[in-house]
């Protein structure tokens, strides 16, 4: 088959040049996507008056075929088969004849591609929402295994500045990413609702000069909104941009969780085990389990920015409507798409089969975390809570001084740094007193963190 563009050319296309300008290497996964538009594109040309009943019933059967080719494993791509476009309509030529010819009618490439990326793209977000919505399931599911029974909740240091600072339910910490995953949950369905914009019918930029019912190929395809601009829509790439930003977010936050796990599961912690089926072991120290899983989550992120970065850069540039730089927009989009497919099961398998060991972040809790709770107590007894900061500042200085705990601080000791330290205050120097307080929305009292799993499944279900 002749090139699509090859009229007004006498010299055959350098060799490199050909290999250089062919995007059929990567955007062959685009083949779903450009047939089933290429069948709605027939079906208005028909609805147009430019192809007969039996015309279209032929194309689309045509199509039809070329997809269970390609689903099958049987689809040959051939030289000179430039793009995905050019190889179905090739194959589709080489079934039906020249008929093939009218279903590029009023059509460029430039709205087609254009769109099969949309509706690829559609597509994969509903797929990447559903693997996201699965690890908060996951999430929910292990918080609800570390809270146990009412009093016998599993408590771990939580930690500013990687430094021991308040104590907290294990399970409040997890739920902690939960939300993190309900954001990035909800900027997706917003970025759903803008990628849904169809271009196909702008032509090359100017329009479709055959009256093509536009409106038709938004509801065949599943769009919910035309593309207002015939240039604009050839050329925006903005939903690209803003899907890699998206991912880009949502990386942080998984390569955040991953170190969270990575430093909770080394033997300097060991508050929670990972699971065999995702960790590796060493090529030569026998002992060892390395949580890869995660490490490759968290290495994966410089990726993921990269091609965020790398497409903005792309684009800072061009001119008005098409430009062949756009073919640079899709490895990058099918990349982060890949990375996250993977990610996301992986990093809900890793959730699931997490054990976790309560003794210890137990034996992890230091009395030092109850320094804020000894400077509450002061506050419940009238001093203004700066003097109270300053206060047990100073017992955290001579406890350390004289070797000791807060707990075996003698009170003769406290009470040479303030007459308001009396015999009750022993009573906040208590683990399960201390989240207990915490009860406000969003504390991480057993109570209120029970509250918060309840929240969080109404809010999976929408209904928060």
């Amino acid at each position: 088959m002749t090139k699509l563009w090859g009229g007004r050319f006498e010299k055959p296309t350098d060799e490199l040049m050909e290999r250089f300008n062919a995007s059929i290497g990567f955007d062959v996964r685009l083949y779903r996507a450009d047939i089933a538009g290429s069948i709605a594109y027939a079906r208005a040309l028909e609805r147009a008056g430019l192809l007969t009943p039996e015309e279209c019933q032929t194309i689309v059967a045509g199509l039809e075929q070329v997809r269970a080719e390609f689903d099958q494993g049987r689809f040959v791509v051939q030289p000179g088969d430039e793009d995905i476009h050019t190889a179905v309509e090739r194959r589709l030529h080489e079934l039906i004849g020249p008929l093939a010819g009218k279903l590029h009618t009023g059509r460029s490439r430039n709205d087609q591609v254009a769109t099969d990326t949309r509706l690829y793209l559609l597509w994969e977000i509903d797929r990447l929402q559903e693997s996201l919505t699965d690890l908060q399931q996951a999430i929910v599911e292990k918080a609800e295994e570390g809270l146990g029974e009412p009093g016998h909740e599993v408590i771990m240091p939580g930690y500013t500045h990687l430094q021991p600072a308040q104590p907290v339910l294990f399970s409040h910490w997890l739920l902690s990413y939960f939300w993190m995953f309900q954001r990035d949950g909800e900027r997706l369905a917003g970025l759903r609702e803008r990628v849904a914009t169809l271009p196909l019918g702008s032509g090359a930029l100017a329009g479709n000069p055959f009256g093509v019912d536009r409106e038709f190929l938004a509801q065949e395809l599943g769009f919910a909104r035309l593309a207002e601009n015939s240039m604009d829509a050839v050329s925006d790439r903005d939903f690209i941009v803003e899907f890699l930003a998206w991912a880009a977010l949502l990386q942080m936050h998984l390569s955040r969780l991953a170190e969270d796990l990575i430093l909770f599961s080394s033997p300097g912690y060991g508050f929670v085990t990972i699971d065999e089926a995702y960790a590796t072991g060493s090529s030569l120290m026998p002992q060892k389990r390395n949580p890869d899983s995660l490490e490759l989550v968290r290495g994966k992120t410089g990726r993921v920015y990269g091609h965020l970065m790398g497409l903005l850069t792309t684009m800072k540039g061009l001119p008005s409507t098409y430009n062949k730089d756009l073919q640079e927009d899709k490895e990058p989009l099918f990349d982060v798409v890949d990375t996250l497919a993977m990610e996301l099961p992986i990093m809900a398998g890793v959730v699931r089969t997490l054990v976790i060991h309560p003794q210890r972040m137990a034996a992890a809790l230091d009395d030092s975390l109850l320094a804020t709770d000894l400077a509450d107590e002061l506050v419940r007894q009238g001093v203004p809570f700066r003097e109270a900061h300053r206060l047990v500042g100073q017992v955290v200085r001579r406890a350390g001084e004289l070797g000791v705990s807060l707990c075996d601080l003698p009170l003769a000791e406290y009470r040479t740094i303030s007459e308001h330290f009396g015999p009750s205050l022993y009573q906040a120097l208590d683990f399960q007193r201390s989240v207990e307080r915490r009860s406000g929305r969003g504390g991480t009292a057993p109570q209120a963190v029970r509250e918060q799993i309840k929240r969080a499944k109404l809010a999976q279900m929408g209904q928060l």
